[in-house]
């Protein structure tokens, strides 16, 4: 059987925020969330992360319940915790406390050990002039990839 590679985007994050750095963390997973993450389901348009006793746990995070759980499933928005070094948690924890910064996941993949992995971003929201420019630029790409695709 062909490794099926699981990469699920947060397509609203580069929209709503100015990602400014990103990180890789490991998430505490229980057994049946991993499974459900292979098959894909998982949400990220409305999860965060926040810090609780300088530890980083992301809330809203989606994973579906596993179809053949059964009596072990696990609950879909439980709080996780994400797993980074020390180095890494005080970064981010000193760029949280200046005013405007957020902590966002960006995807959820599996790596080649076959973990899953989280890409969180330190990302600063963005105003609606902001969107406006993001959302003009776009259709400026559509419109030059179409005409280069009709001039073939």
């Amino acid at each position: 059987m062909a490794e099926q590679k699981i990469n699920i985007k947060n397509k609203r994050a580069g929209f709503e925020f100015e990602i400014l750095d990103s990180f890789i963390a490991g998430i505490q997973l229980l057994g049946t969330e991993i499974k459900s993450i292979r098959e894909g389901k998982v949400n990220l348009s409305d999860s965060f992360c926040y810090f609780r006793k300088e530890e980083l746990w992301v809330k809203n995070l989606n994973i579906a319940v596993y179809s053949h759980g059964g009596f072990y499933n696990h609950e879909p928005l439980r709080h996780r915790k994400l797993l980074l070094t020390k180095k890494e948690i005080s970064k981010i924890l000193s760029k949280t406390k200046e005013r405007g910064f957020t902590i966002i996941p960006l995807r959820i993949f599996i790596s080649d050990r076959g973990f899953a992995k989280i890409e969180i971003a330190l990302a600063r929201g963005k105003k609606s002039h902001d969107k406006r420019n993001t959302i003009k630029s776009r259709e400026s790409k559509r419109e030059i990839d179409r005409a280069m695709k009709r001039d073939y």
